[in-house]
């Protein structure tokens, strides 16, 4: 009898299962009734009438898709226009758009780490978001994984390295929450005229001037050595990415870019929703100030109850569960009791610690907030 050539699928789910690690999906209905702590909706503004409109207007006038790639047939004007206030509104010269986060990601590393045999060195955060570091797996150039939030590591290794350069980081890194230090790891790329590429996922709309973004705040924004990659699906509560920078950089990504020449562009409606999301940014930018004030309060609460958290640098806030079992357990209880958390354990978490992840959001009312945290607190494992 010829051989199951997936059976070991089954040993696999075993092991995982005997170490906790077995996910599971689980739909959410439109109308649950949730307070909701676990998705990456910052601001609040996925469900706004002027962003859904948005959504919807785009449908109706340009169709339900791109219905080709950015080359072929998938950009339109609405594209275009997405783009313009993107690089405006971070302070860039020029921006992409692209199909998700993760494909832009992909696109920046490997269209910039220079041509086969160019002696590029990717210097790759340890603590990086997986987008980055299949980025950095994808490129054809040398790599070095350089200790978290560390910019001495990254001086010793350019200056070990002695050529050319792109150092990758993520500007609030997604475990933790905590921030990079942009300003000091772009004094010492160019201390070694080394490029930088920050993913700015978890900074735009949340840090700098009216949610500018974390390079804005740092004084990088338009800077011709640094390039920046932000995603649409978070603070500005609609789908896709996009990549700021300089617009030969720009350029270049439109010819070499792999995510951005084979894949099917942006669906209009996400455009859409993205433009309309930042019109309501640009006319309330006190919508970044209140999502960071409760990601602080969140923590406050918690760590005054005795839970170990990590203070957030963004919207993120992580707190520490004794193993991936309680982890799950802590965040079914806190469910049953009309509160959705995210659970982080490996192989997501680099440092192998299960956790919950708490994302602040700017529409938490004082009173919800004060009801999370106990309800978080009542729930702990141990407690």
């Amino acid at each position: 009898m010829p051989q199951d050539p997936f059976d070991w699928i089954d040993a696999q789910h075993e092991r995982l299962q005997a170490a906790g690690l077995v996910r599971t999906l689980r739909p959410r209905s439109a109308g649950a009734d949730l307070v909701d702590l676990a998705g990456n909706d910052y601001l609040g503004l996925t469900r706004h009438a002027e962003v859904v409109e948005g959504a919807a207007e785009a449908a109706r006038r340009w169709g339900a898709g791109a219905t080709g790639s950015r080359l072929v047939t998938g950009s339109t004007a609405l594209h275009a226009t997405l783009e313009r206030e993107l690089a405006d509104f971070c302070g860039f010269e020029a921006a992409l758009v692209f199909s998700s986060g993760y494909a832009a990601n992909l696109a920046a590393v490997t269209a910039l780490s220079g041509p086969v045999g160019s002696g590029t060195l990717l210097v790759s955060d340890e603590g990086n978001h997986a987008s980055l570091i299949d980025g950095c797996r994808l490129a054809r150039a040398d790599k070095a994984v350089v200790p978290h939030a560390d910019p001495e590591a990254v001086r010793k290794t350019l200056a070990a390295h002695g050529g050319r350069a792109l150092a990758v980081t993520d500007s609030v890194f997604s475990v933790d929450g905590d921030a990079a230090p942009l300003a000091a790891l772009a004094g010492v790329c160019r201390e070694h005229g080394a490029a930088l590429l920050v993913d700015d996922a978890h900074g735009l709309g949340v840090l700098g001037r009216g949610g500018r973004g974390a390079l804005h705040a740092a004084g990088l924004a338009g800077a011709g050595d640094v390039v920046a990659t932000v995603t649409l699906s978070k603070s500005l509560g609609s789908q896709g990415g996009a990549l700021l920078g300089p617009a030969r950089v720009i350029s270049h990504l439109v010819s070499t870019a792999r995510t951005f020449i084979f894949d099917t562009g942006l669906a209009p409606a996400a455009a859409g929703a993205a433009l309309a999301s930042l019109a309501v940014l640009r006319r309330e930018p006190g919508r970044a100030e209140r999502v960071r004030a409760v990601a602080t309060g969140l923590y406050e609460r918690l760590t005054a109850a005795g839970l170990t958290a990590v203070r957030p640098d963004a919207a993120v806030v992580s707190v520490r569960a004794p193993s991936p079992e309680a982890a799950v357990r802590w965040a079914a209880d806190c469910r049953e009791r009309g509160l959705a958390v995210g659970c982080f354990r490996p192989p997501s978490v680099p440092d192998g610690v299960s956790r919950l992840r708490l994302t602040a959001r700017a529409d938490l009312s004082d009173e919800q907030l004060a009801g999370a945290a106990a309800t978080i607190v009542a729930t702990a494992p141990g407690v």
